[in-house]
């Protein structure tokens, strides 16, 4: 029988915890090729575009995750999971849970790999899905001290900060400027819909880590390659997806494209990742295809367990 899940079924059965370990094998999958990841694929649609992205996990399963960009309000978007053998459907996910929370837990699995030991402050700009799901995948793999947070909305970036110490028991505070919410942070999120860089990189202490989330092309960006200048480490989490942007992603282009690393590869030792505390590290993170279907069958895999 397919499994059905709705965005709060999978927002009550998903931790933080679960979702990083999953992000983090298909991030191992991906690098040795068994997750086989190709780039989104886009059908341009009047008013907008359908976006697909496909994984595979060779032997096991298949499937996709496609969203729209009509930007309608209650827009979903939906995760598919195929058994590899039948082509049966074993899961279904209907919503946008699945997918942000997939997409923070990629960050948090470059947190803990790149973060300092002891980071435990962070900084968000930006008060959505995407920004909540960085934060709560973060607290899975760091014992946080304080969130300080920023968006154009006082009411929002008001109501984030309440629920980052309601359900995540972690010190919030919202700040009335995008500098005081990342100055001397260990840690920082960037999840805005901002197409103008949001961000000034003096701000950034030595040794802080980076996740960006939001616009990254040229022409549109959250922040600017003056941000890419002062990391000395740049990873993302799908290299065909990063080379594969158009306009081209900031960071696929030189004289970056030659630093920018793969996070698989520093999860298995391959290439290095921060090597000194002052180090600013930076994670581009682009969508790694399949992501979602991976997390969709660990959690299709709880269900199927004997009570």
């Amino acid at each position: 029988m397919t499994l059905l899940l709705t965005d709060d079924e999978v927002a009550q059965r998903l931790d933080g915890t679960t979702a990083v370990a999953a992000m983090r094998a298909a991030l191992l999958a991906a690098y040795s090729g068994r997750l086989v990841a190709p780039p989104r694929a886009s059908a341009a649609l009047h008013g907008g575009r359908l976006v697909t992205a496909a994984g595979q996990l060779t032997e096991e399963w298949y499937g996709f995750r496609s969203y729209d960009t009509f930007g309608h309000p209650d827009a979903e978007q939906l995760v598919v999971l195929h058994d590899a053998g039948s082509g049966r459907i074993r899961a279904i996910a209907v919503g946008e849970e699945i997918g942000s929370r997939g997409s923070g837990a990629l960050g948090a699995v470059a947190v803990d790999t790149l973060a300092r030991p002891d980071a435990a402050t962070v900084g968000v700009l930006g008060a959505g899905r995407q920004a909540w799901a960085h934060v709560w995948a973060t607290a899975a793999v760091r014992p946080l001290r304080e969130v300080t947070v920023h968006c154009r909305t006082p009411a929002v970036r008001d109501a984030f900060a309440a629920r980052v110490r309601a359900e995540l028991g972690v010190p919030a505070r919202a700040v009335t400027s995008a500098s005081e919410a990342v100055r001397d942070r260990d840690l920082v999120v960037l999840a805005t819909d901002s197409p103008v860089p949001v961000i000034d990189p003096a701000d950034l202490a030595p040794g802080t880590h980076v996740n960006v989330v939001g616009f990254k092309q040229q022409g549109r960006a959250e922040f600017g390659t003056d941000l890419l200048d002062r990391a000395e480490v740049l990873v993302t989490d799908s290299l065909a997806q990063a080379m594969d942007y158009r306009p081209p992603m900031l960071a696929a282009v030189a004289p970056y494209a030659d630093r920018l690393r793969h996070l698989g590869a520093l999860l298995t030792g391959e290439q290095p990742g921060r090597t000194d505390a002052d180090q600013v590290t930076l994670f581009c993170s682009v969508g790694l295809a399949g992501a979602e279907v991976f997390l969709l069958d660990r959690l299709a895999r709880v269900e199927a367990l004997p009570a």
